[in-house]
């Protein structure tokens, strides 16, 4: 018995959709089912795999079912690789169901479900991974598991007797699935410190306002804010992977997350648009920016501008004209026409009259409203 690994850990956490999406695309089908041996499948994700294996699935809720009767299994999810992987035990060709897979596991030997796991084709059966293929496992069963899941490049799960564990072992990804209490508990903890961030960056977001409006933004100012922003984004990530992982026991914190990060990436693209001459270079920076980087805001004034971080920037407006009644062609326009926020603001009315035509007198009031909101300390 053996198993396959060829895939980074992300790959591990993009499986449920991919996989649900497999019966409703016929060309994610056909690359899947009908081109034995070609590389180009469909690679799912660690999400993927998370949910497809949350509570409340039926694939889950099986092997939950083997777990409290005290037993192990292997199950193997088919791809165009898998033919060749086993031999021996009978073919099933049933309709997956959590009971019919629990019953089969009180055999010996794996259980070969279909990859869009609707379906249970092989039972009792003997892996027969190539055993050139490393494996860090020492159990027979694991073993196995991983140089299968090695060997076909695909999703393979192991449930232990012993040790009352589920491990999902994808290419060359192994994780271990959490206990539903601990992982809910994680979650909770780190939703707490999400919301912190959320009120310092809210914080930011108000102080940066009146810097706009007083035209006394610097460098400094906006690293700090896409700091928050991005250390925001990663926590959001992780918890994520927390939500996905708890399936139907995940409402409640998905509901709070939401609601915290609610508004982030909009916020970011309007200051990337405000700041940064080439904002796709930023987004690349940040995605490929660790924790431990983040915490460096010198690095990252340096980086992004290329000058110290107490100089003075005048943004060009996108933020803050977003927020009155004028539609993103107008913003862009005004902005085109005056170069930045501050040559907006200090626009005469003859000059608007240009671009905003009868509408120069309501902008204007708007404007005056904004300010006196942003002065006060009031949130936009």
């Amino acid at each position: 018995m053996v198993t396959n690994q060829t895939t980074k850990e992300k790959t591990i956490l993009e499986v449920d959709e991919g996989l649900e999406e497999v019966d409703e695309n016929s060309e994610e089908k056909n690359i899947i089912e009908v081109q034995p041996g070609i590389e180009e499948e469909k690679q799912l994700t660690k999400l993927d795999i998370l949910k497809k294996l949350s509570p409340g699935s039926g694939l889950r809720e099986g092997l939950d079912d083997i777990l409290n009767g005290g037993m192990g299994a292997l199950i193997v999810v088919s791809n165009s690789s898998s033919a060749n992987i086993f031999e021996g035990g009978f073919k099933v060709n049933c309709k997956f169901s959590p009971k019919r897979l629990a019953e089969l596991a009180k055999m010996d030997g794996a259980i070969i479900i279909s990859n869009d796991f609707k379906k249970i084709l092989f039972a009792n059966t003997l892996l027969v991974p190539d055993r050139s293929f490393d494996t860090s496992e020492t159990g027979t069963r694991h073993q196995a598991a991983e140089r299968t899941a090695k060997q076909i490049k695909g999703l393979v799960i192991a449930v232990s007797e012993r040790r009352k564990v589920i491990t999902a072992y994808y290419s060359n990804s192994r994780y271990v699935l959490q206990n539903t209490e601990d992982l809910l508990r994680r979650a909770t903890e780190t939703l707490r410190i999400l919301e912190k961030q959320r009120e310092v960056f809210d914080e930011l977001l108000t102080n940066l306002n009146i810097l706009e409006v007083t035209n006394l933004v610097s460098i400094a100012d906006i690293s700090t804010i896409l700091q928050r922003i991005e250390m925001i984004r990663k926590m959001a990530d992780i918890i994520n992977e927390y939500i996905v992982e708890l399936g139907k026991d995940g409402i409640i914190v998905r509901m709070r997350m939401r609601e915290v990060a609610k508004g982030i990436d909009k916020e970011k693209d309007l200051i990337i648009m405000d700041y940064i001459a080439d904002p796709e270079k930023v987004r690349n920076f940040f995605d490929n920016l660790s924790f431990e980087g983040l915490l460096d805001s010198e690095n990252i004034a340096r980086l992004l501008f290329g000058e110290p971080s107490e100089v003075r920037i005048i943004p060009k407006g996108h933020r803050i004209l977003s927020k009155t009644s004028l539609n993103d062609n107008e913003i862009n326009n005004l902005i085109k026409q005056f170069k930045n926020f501050d040559g907006v603001i200090n626009a005469d009315t003859e000059e608007l009259k240009n671009i905003l035509k009868s509408f120069t007198d309501g902008f204007q009031s708007e404007l005056v409203k904004l300010k006196e909101q942003i002065m006060v300390g009031r949130k936009i």
